[in-house]
């Protein structure tokens, strides 16, 4: 039986997705015995970690399943969810309609298709301030209408959200049971992960055109951001061709890149999480809420 649904090379990410969560049992388990500033810096990794998984492992998952029997992939999103912290599943719907609207701008009624639209809070057209975006978008989601939603068109896919997150929080209980203040000590931490998350899905958009299909989002073509985050830089060649493996991205760059010169698709010399050292941003003018 083949396990794999498209290349054996998605052991990689499986494998990593392991490691993120054997990580997150070591950060509970070993606190006692670490100086705190020691488990501070670990913090910080641990806060990079979850950014780092829900924007390449998780993502990637979305729009091509690691595995070719349907249990692995549901067990497989389990685990994703126990490592990132929130339902993989939850996940998926907001996910694909931020694909659906592609940061779009709000309608007449000022609304957003894109649940996740860097214009949705805005004011007068222009994109949310960075920082209000950065730090309030983890407050924004209503799971209740998230797995209403779901459950609408696919009511076992609804349960089993539902069982990843009472699964994450039956978990985060053992771990209060087996060392609370270790927990309480990376709470900040993971919400940081969340911030950093946001931070880096806002200049995957930034100076995007929500009208243009192949510029819709901003790319980053560094080779190492690539490597380390299973192609998460090609994100306007994403937004272009969602199905498209994260293995074959930087091949449909160069297949689009004359396409995607003309259109002015934003292309940014640092990772997204950075884009605002990046000096293409520095040289736009900036928007801003007023």
């Amino acid at each position: 039986m083949k396990t794999f649904a498209h290349t054996r090379w998605d052991a990689v990410p499986v494998a990593a997705a392991l490691a993120h969560l054997a990580f997150d049992i070591f950060l509970i388990a070993g606190f006692e015995g670490r100086p705190l500033w020691v488990s501070a810096v670990l913090g910080c990794l641990y806060a990079v970690s979850i950014s780092w998984n829900i924007n390449s492992i998780s993502h990637n998952f979305i729009h091509t399943p690691y595995f070719k029997p349907r249990w692995m992939n549901y067990a497989f999103s389990l685990l994703e969810s126990i490592a990132i912290g929130f339902s993989q599943t939850y996940y998926n719907w907001v996910h694909m309609r931020h694909h659906s609207g592609n940061s779009d701008r709000p309608d007449g009624k000022g609304d957003t298709i894109d649940l996740l639209s860097i214009y949705r809070h805005g004011r007068n057209g222009a994109p949310e301030n960075v920082w209000s975006y950065t730090f309030l978008s983890f407050f924004r989601d209503d799971i209740g209408d998230i797995h209403r939603a779901i459950g609408k068109n696919r009511p076992f896919d609804a349960k089993w959200g539902r069982f990843e997150l009472l699964a994450f929080f039956a978990v985060t209980g053992v771990a209060m049971l087996y060392d609370w203040r270790a927990v309480l000590f990376f709470v900040p931490f993971y919400y940081l992960g969340n911030c950093l998350s946001s931070l880096n899905g806002y200049y995957e958009h930034l100076h995007g055109d929500p009208d243009v299909p192949i510029a819709w989002g901003v790319s980053s073509h560094k080779p190492f951001y690539n490597w380390l985050w299973f192609g998460n830089g090609y994100h306007a060649e994403h937004h272009y061709r969602p199905k498209t493996h994260w293995t074959k991205l930087s091949t449909l760059h160069e297949q689009i890149s004359v396409e995607q010169e003309k259109a002015g698709v934003h292309v940014i010399s640092t990772c997204h999480a950075l884009g605002f050292m990046a000096r293409e941003n520095r040289q736009l003018e900036p928007h801003r809420d007023i």
